[in-house]
C-alpha cells in the first residue's frame, strides 16, 4: 500500500532533501525514522520536490510504499488508528526541525512527484533596516539596498509562461529544462519583499536564479527587459546571481482530484519539448 506523508522542515540543519552518505538530509532522517518505528529496513521515499541545502519547506509531500501488515502494525498496543499512531511515533523520534503534519493512505494513482500539478515557493527579502528581524534571519534574506518591486514585477512578467529555463538552471544530463512558470510576482508583507514563484515543476537552482535576476533589476543595475534577454540566451549568464538558500521556502504542492491522479502522473512523465 502507498502512504502520503505531509511534512515541514527548517532546512538550516540539513544538506538538502536527498539522502547522501555521511551527511544529514531530510530524506535520510525520515527514512531512518520510518525504519525504526516500523522495524523495517531500506525504506525509500518519493518526494514532490527535492529541496537544496538550506532551503525550507512548509508544505512538502512524500509517499512511501509499505506492506499493509507493516502499516497495520504501527498501532502497536496503543489502539490508535495506524495513521495516527505512525504520525505520533514519527514525530517522537524525529528532530525538532522536521515535523510530520499528516499520514494517510494515498488514493489510487497517487505519486507525490509525478501527480503534482504545481509547486509554490516563496522567497523573502528584508531590504530595509527597519524590516530586518534578527529572529527571522534563518528564513529571510537581509539585503543592503532597497528594491523597486514595480521594476521587478515588470521583469517577472516577461518570464511567465512555458519556456526553456536553461539560463536559470543547473543542467542535469538527460533532464529537460522546459518548465511552465505559472506565477512570478512580488509584494510587500510587513515591509518584507516576498516573491511568489509557482510552476508545474522546477529544475535545479531555478527559483534562486530567477530571484537573483530580478534583484539586479530591482536595484537598478539592469533594466526589466534584461530578464527576457537572459531567458532567450538559453545558457547560464554569469551576471545572474544565485541568491542564498535560506530565504526560500516550499510553501505548497497542489494535486488534482483523486480520479485525475494517475493521468496527471502519466502526463508529467513525458519529456517535453517546445513548439
Amino acid at each position: 500500500m502507498r502512504l502520503r506523508i505531509d511534512l515541514a522542515y527548517d532546512g538550516a540543519g540539513f544538506h538538502g532533501w536527498a539522502r547522501q552518505d555521511g551527511l544529514r538530509t531530510v530524506q535520510g532522517d525520515l527514512e531512518d525514522s520510518l525504519d525504526m518505528v516500523l522495524r523495517t529496513s531500506g525504506t525509500r521515499l518519493t518526494v514532490a520536490g527535492r529541496t537544496d541545502t538550506g532551503v525550507h519547506a512548509r508544505g512538502q509531500v512524500a509517499h512511501v510504499d509499505l506492506d499493509p501488515d507493516v502499516y497495520a502494525g504501527a498501532t502497536g498496543r496503543s489502539g490508535e488508528p495506524p495513521d495516527e499512531a505512525l504520525l505520533r511515533r514519527l514525530n517522537g523520534v524525529l528532530g525538532g526541525d522536521v515535523r510530520i503534519h499528516r499520514v494517510m493512505p494515498a488514493a489510487d494513482g497517487f505519486d507525490a512527484r509525478f501527480s503534482a500539478v504545481w509547486r509554490r515557493y516563496c522567497y523573502r527579502i528584508a531590504d530595509d533596516p527597519a524590516s530586518v528581524d534578527p529572529l527571522a534571519r534563518g528564513h529571510v534574506l537581509a539585503w543592503p539596498r532597497t528594491l523597486d518591486l514595480d521594476r521587478m514585477n515588470a521583469a517577472a512578467a516577461l518570464l511567465v509562461g512555458e519556456h526553456d529555463f536553461a539560463s536559470f538552471c543547473k543542467k542535469r544530463e538527460g533532464a529537460t529544462t522546459i518548465r511552465s512558470l505559472l506565477d512570478l510576482s512580488w509584494r510587500r508583507v510587513d515591509g518584507v519583499a516576498e516573491a511568489t514563484v509557482r510552476a508545474d515543476a522546477f529544475c535545479h537552482n531555478m527559483v534562486r536564479s530567477l530571484v537573483g535576476c530580478l534583484v539586479a533589476v530591482g536595484e537598478g543595475r539592469r533594466e526589466p527587459d534584461w530578464a527576457a534577454d537572459v531567458l532567450s540566451a538559453g545558457q547560464r549568464d554569469p551576471a545572474v546571481t544565485v541568491v542564498q538558500p535560506h530565504g526560500l521556502t516550499l510553501e505548497e504542492v497542489r494535486y488534482p482530484s483523486d480520479d485525475e491522479l494517475a493521468a496527471q502522473a502519466e502526463r508529467s512523465r513525458v519529456v517535453r519539448t517546445l513548439g
